[in-house]
């Protein structure tokens, strides 16, 4: 009985074997045809998929320095300052404040739009400031969204981008982050506008200081990006491409 068990294992074993070594490919000298991937580049992207190489960046020796003195920056410095705000400030008086600088804001949207001639956004952007400088008090109460009135944002780079002007070699400013030539140019109309406004609104010294600390860390308060932590191990052309294509569809909105 032991004898024949053993029999008809050891022909198990062999056949098994000798399976085995008629399914092992053979080596040759010939490349195998193997069939190409189904799922390959061409396939799985568009033809005019965006290249986060195609963003202009002629100094981005320069930019990657900015970009890393803005990261030490923002994390030892003004994310600290922010916290600090948060931890003081009741959420009311921030949700006020933040009301009120974007008052500010649909004052210099409106500015652009006209310079866009685009009557619907200065008529969105005009409605919105009446509304809330007056009965949302100078804009702490945001009564405009409350009633549906749509809020457009402009700036004088996109009203440079409306006109035809290109966005030119991309820019990382110190302290403010991505940015590009065109934008950073329109920065400074903006910029006047803004203290115009203020000089007319705020008459005090004090009024006007205050304003001009609490602008920026509100700014940063109300921005979700943390440096170092989108995930993405190539985070400074991520943001590039993500900040060009931004700027790209604002223009074009």
């Amino acid at each position: 009985m032991i004898q024949r068990l053993l029999s008809s294992l050891s022909i198990i074993i062999i056949t098994l074997l000798l399976a085995a070594c008629a399914s092992t490919p053979q080596t040759t000298n010939q490349v195998a045809d193997y069939p190409r991937p189904i799922f390959t580049a061409n396939r799985l992207l568009p033809p005019d998929h965006p290249d986060q190489l195609a963003v202009y960046d002629p100094w981005e020796g320069m930019n990657k320095r900015i970009y890393n003195f803005n990261y030490h920056f923002d994390r030892y410095v003004f994310l600290p300052v922010v916290r600090g705000y948060q931890w003081i400030m009741p959420n009311f008086a921030q949700t006020g404040i933040h009301n009120f600088f974007k008052n500010f804001n649909d004052m210099i949207t409106m500015f652009n739009s006209a310079l866009q001639l685009a009557p619907q956004k200065l008529a969105k952007s005009t409605g919105r400031v009446v509304v809330n400088s007056t009965i949302g008090i100078l804009g702490f109460i945001d009564v405009a969204t409350m009633l549906g009135i749509p809020r457009p944002v402009e700036d004088f780079g996109q009203t440079l981008g409306h006109w035809g002007v290109g966005q030119g070699p991309y820019l990382v400013l110190p302290f403010l982050g991505p940015s590009n030539v065109r934008d950073s140019i329109g920065l400074v109309p903006d910029f006047y506008v803004r203290s115009v406004i203020q000089d007319e609104l705020l008459k005090s010294d004090e009024a006007q200081i205050t304003t001009t600390v609490l602008w920026p860390i509100d700014t940063r308060a109300n921005t979700s990006f943390r440096y170092y932590e989108t995930g993405s191990a190539f985070e400074y052309r991520t943001v590039r491409w993500l900040w060009s294509t931004k700027r790209d569809l604002d223009v074009q909105q």
